[in-house]
Formats: C-alpha cells, structure tokens, sequence
C-alpha cells in the first residue's frame, strides 16, 4: 500500500516537473509572468476581449483550483489509499498545463494586441493597421504537451 503511495506521488511530481521545465524554456516567458498574467487573463476572458480562453475552461481551472485546496475530497486518500491521491494527482497535472499553455498563448495574444504595426511582423497585418491578416485569428503559439 505504502509503495503505491510513493509511485503516485513519484508521478504527480514528475508531471509537474515536465511542466515547469517546459514553461521555463529558454524564450519563453517565466514563470513570474505567468503567474502575474493570470489575473489580467482571467479579467480579459469575463470582458470576452481574450476570445480564447472560454468561460468555461476558466471555471473548470477554478473548481479544479478549489477541489485540490479544498479539505473536502470526492475520493478521500484515508479511505481509498493510492485512488485518493490519483484525482488530485490529475487534476494538479491538468490545471498545471492548462495554466501553462493558457498563459503563453495570452501573453503572445497580450503583446500582439499592444503592439503597433511597426513592432509587429509584418506577415501578421492585413494592411498596416492593428488587425491581424483574415483567417489568422492571432499569432502561431508554439506549445508542448506535459504529461
């Protein structure tokens, strides 16, 4: 039973691993940009100016917040040993690339929005104004799976 706790455990801080390592690629924003983007993110996507971050991956981010906080467990470890800790284990993975890959998407859509058509690429304007090219929605994100 002890073993099964230390593997789950072992695979919750490999994925958070995978996930900080990609966030802190080189080029890429650091991770206290992340964290001080997601009020301004959260703001951006209620006003329904950020487009890409629904209502409801913002609420699902939130109840996901609250439930691995949260003293109260669906599935508690006490009783259920290793399956207790496997939702949290998900759920911390889950929000952790969400938070991650969200995050770098709104803070290149952040810097596209603020940028004049003279700092940007010129292949993201349509005509020299601030809108992007027909189709284009904004800029390519590169982005990495963490599992």
């Amino acid at each position: 039973m002890a073993a099964r706790r230390t593997s789950a455990r072992m695979g919750v801080l490999r994925s958070l691993g995978l996930a900080l390592r990609a966030a802190t690629r080189p080029g890429g924003p650091s991770m206290r940009e992340r964290f001080a983007a997601v009020p301004r993110m959260a703001r951006a996507a209620l006003r329904g100016d950020y487009p890409a971050l629904t209502k409801g991956r913002l609420l699902a981010m939130l109840g996901a917040l609250l439930y691995v906080v949260s003293p109260v467990d669906v599935v508690p470890e006490g009783l259920f040993a290793v399956f207790g800790l496997a939702d949290d284990a998900m759920l911390v993975t889950w929000l952790a690339g969400a938070l991650i890959n969200d995050t770098e998407s709104f803070l290149t859509w952040e810097r596209g929005v603020r940028a004049t058509p003279q700092d940007a690429p010129r292949s993201f304007w349509q005509d020299g104004t601030t809108g992007y090219a027909a189709g284009a929605g904004a800029p390519p994100v590169q982005s990495y799976v963490v599992r």
